[in-house]
């Protein structure tokens, strides 16, 4: 298929770009870079000779698995250097050689396959004394090219980049990010190359998040949260979810590499997935906090990681939040407005006599893939087409809306009396979103679980990191995994 036939987003829009360079430029690069520019300019985008307050989005280049020093890097000396009062997005061009690519992946994946692991086959120069445990935890889940995609942020001080691989003439490109997808470009078509680099980044580029939270007064009272039998069902329900190795480590940057300045732009970790519940007595979800905030262990939380969602701004920037008296109130999961948009266009039912509540009683979020699941309890609802060839990222007015879009389609949500009790989709790159019905005699969250162990649902480390689906007997069929 052709890439221009592929479906974009309607909401793209036009960005600026400049180039920055910070190494001197392999031939390949050279030859490259002024192509990729020209994309741009054919998408109709700007093209700037130096980056000003308009620029949404700088390129620049580093060496490959060569350690930078962060004072130089463009990520943190880009505002000083051009006088810019906000931080543009960065991408950081990379060339790697076929067979330096090809090698890489090989010792990646030797080292992956001892037990016990060595330590000596992920410590590189230039990252944190631990960092072998992130890059060998990466590894674990993604695999080898995770690994490399890790080692590489951290040597070149950047969260974005764009590995091309080839010799004369790129033969593909990896994406690399902050969550850890890597979707790839093929560079057989060199038009239709460069124009899937530029609509990938323009997609990112023309996202927001939408974190902005709001409290809301009057405070939920001590007693009332004492009352509440969900606090305690989120704490077991993490655990039992622990058990089941659901959640992947939190990926710290200090546990990569040492860098005073990282917390000026960006969170010095992110989040492992979220999960929340509806607690019909205050007519709220509770949920997990953000993990950006400070470090949650998903899999051993206390009430001080929970928080309440009552509804979303008008404005759509962030979710409403009410604190709870004598509790430490962190704000919830980035993806709070996500977990509360799902129930829009649902039914409500009743429960506990005549207590009217959402249809989807809790929902997960994590970094995990799907291999399988069962027709006859499960549902896989799709995302809307174009979320498959140009992925968004996480805590987006994007991302929201193409969940809340494809849960929405759920015949098993819009008909309460459907058999199958939990609905899920996969968001390429990122990880999968799954919701669980009410039923009867059970906690929150009970049925993740107990699907899991049934088989009903088989929980996979990988993420399908483009175009998927499943046969009719529910296995994963991956139309688009690089390797």
């Amino acid at each position: 298929m052709r890439l221009s036939a592929f479906p974009l987003h309607p909401w793209l829009r036009t960005v600026h770009v400049a180039f920055v360079p910070f190494a001197p430029l392999s031939g390949l690069l050279e030859e490259s870079l002024p192509q990729l520019l020209e994309a741009f300019r054919r998408q109709g985008h700007i093209v700037q000779e130096q980056p000003d307050e308009k620029t949404d989005l700088v390129l620049t280049n580093a060496p490959f698995a060569e350690p930078l020093n962060w004072r130089h890097a463009v990520l943190f000396t880009v505002r000083r250097r051009f006088g810019l009062k906000h931080t543009p997005t960065i991408l950081t061009l990379i060339h790697a050689s076929t067979e330096a690519f090809r090698r890489w992946i090989a010792h990646f994946e030797q080292a992956l396959r001892k037990s016990p692991p060595e330590p000596a086959d992920f410590t590189f120069p230039g990252l944190a004394e631990d960092a072998w445990k992130t890059l060998l935890e990466q590894g674990q889940r993604g695999g080898p090219l995770l690994a490399l995609q890790r080692m590489l942020q951290a040597q070149a001080k950047s969260i974005r980049i764009l590995l091309l691989v080839g010799d004369d003439k790129p033969l593909e490109a990896y994406h690399f990010d902050l969550v850890g997808g890597y979707p790839r470009s093929d560079g057989a078509s060199p038009e239709e190359f460069y124009r899937d680099i530029v609509l990938r980044q323009v997609t990112a580029l023309s996202t927001h998040e939408i974190t902005q939270h709001q409290v809301i007064d009057p405070p939920i009272p001590a007693s009332t949260w004492r009352a509440l039998s969900t606090p305690q069902a989120m704490i077991q329900a993490a655990r039992e979810l622990g058990k089941r190795n659901f959640f992947t480590p939190t990926v710290s940057i200090n546990r990569l590499v040492h860098v005073p300045a990282i917390s000026e732009v960006v969170a010095e970790q992110y989040s492992e997935g979220c999960f929340a519940t509806w607690e019909p007595r205050i007519q709220a979800l509770i949920s997990t906090i953000t993990g950006s905030a400070r470090p949650v262990d998903k899999d051993s939380i206390t009430e001080d990681e929970l928080a309440v969602i009552v509804g979303i701004r008008p404005d759509g920037q962030g979710a409403l939040v009410r604190h709870v008296e004598g509790k430490r109130n962190d704000p919830p999961s980035s993806e709070a407005v996500e977990l509360m948009l799902m129930d829009r266009d649902l039914p409500r039912v009743q429960v506990e006599g005549a207590v009217e509540v959402p249809v989807i009683r809790s929902k997960l979020h994590g970094h995990r893939g799907v291999r399988a699941y069962d027709p006859r309890f499960v549902e896989f609802v799709p995302l809307d087409d174009p979320y498959y060839h140009y992925p968004v990222t996480c805590a987006t007015e994007a991302q929201a809306q193409g969940i809340h879009n494809a849960f929405s389609r759920s015949e098993a949500l819009r008909n309460p009396d459907d058999p199958r009790q939990v609905v899920f989709t996969i968001l390429p790159g990122h990880g999968v979103v799954m919701a669980e019905k009410w039923q009867p005699h059970k906690q929150p969250f009970q049925l993740f679980w107990e699907y899991m162990d049934a088989g009903y649902l088989q929980i996979d480390p990988r993420v399908p990191q483009g175009p998927h689906h499943f046969d009719e007997d529910g296995r994963l069929v991956d139309e688009f995994s690089p390797r």
